[in-house]
């Protein structure tokens, strides 16, 4: 029956195995303690802590941690290294130190929900750092965006110089479309001469008419005045004639 020690013991690699980002495990069969140590400290520069662990209670942690592939890494003198930066840089610096401590071993690992063995964890310290890459993406993006500013002030360019010939362009134009708006304007004035002439000629057709009214009218008039005259001389002759009565 467990006691209470392994119990916690259990407890504190389930929660170091769930906040890793990866697990790297190694074989440390054959090397002295001040070797393991420096090892250790050449680790924790890279943002991993290596720890000796015996395989029954490092099964269970990783059992409860719901890993079941790493039963068959766990043979032998385990030591594991929890990975909390970058598993490549933790690589590297494992297979540094197998070239320095021949005895170190790597057995295997897990990463992103996937076990790894021997050799594909021991391919992880061939790939480029993350801050190689990261330095390799910056140097993309940044030459692309210089490709993208000199393409955006070289279409600006153009733009410009198409700006200014359609500028030059615009007095040309002008100046040829002037003779042809007067012409333009000349040829009603022209059209609308005839309508003046026929209106100015009216009147002068008028002239006669008023005079044949005017002709007319006159034998009127003196028809009227000799009504008038014979009225006046009966009145003349009937006068004499009561004075003699």
């Amino acid at each position: 029956m467990p006691n209470a020690t392994k119990i916690e013991r259990v407890a504190e690699l389930k929660e170091q195995i769930e906040s890793a980002n990866a697990l790297l495990l190694t074989e440390y069969r054959g090397l002295t303690v001040e070797e393991i140590t420096e090892l250790r400290r050449s680790l924790r520069d890279v943002d991993a802590s290596l720890s000796v662990i015996k395989n029954t209670l490092m099964q269970r942690a990783a059992n409860d941690a719901g890993i079941a592939e790493l039963d068959e890494l766990l043979v032998g003198p385990s030591a594991i290294a929890f990975v909390n930066g970058d598993v490549v840089a933790v690589a590297k610096k494992l297979k540094d130190a197998s070239k320095q401590f021949p005895a170190l071993v790597i057995k295997g690992g897990y990463m992103d929900g996937a076990p790894l063995d021997a050799a594909g964890a021991s391919s992880l310290a061939d790939l480029e750092s993350r801050e190689v890459m990261l330095s390799k993406i910056a140097g993309m993006l940044k030459s692309e965006m210089s490709r993208a500013a000199a393409t955006f002030i070289a279409t600006q360019s153009k733009f410009l110089s198409l700006l200014e010939a359609y500028k030059e362009k615009l007095p040309a134009e002008a100046a040829a479309e002037a003779p042809a708006e007067e012409a333009a304007t000349e040829a009603p004035a022209e059209e609308a001469a005839p309508a003046d002439a026929e209106a100015s000629a009216e009147p002068e057709a008028a002239e006669p008419e008023a005079a044949m009214a005017e002709a007319v009218a006159e034998p009127e008039a003196s028809d009227e005045s000799t009504e008038e005259a014979s009225a006046d001389a009966n009145e003349a002759q009937s006068e004499p004639k009561s004075e003699e009565e």
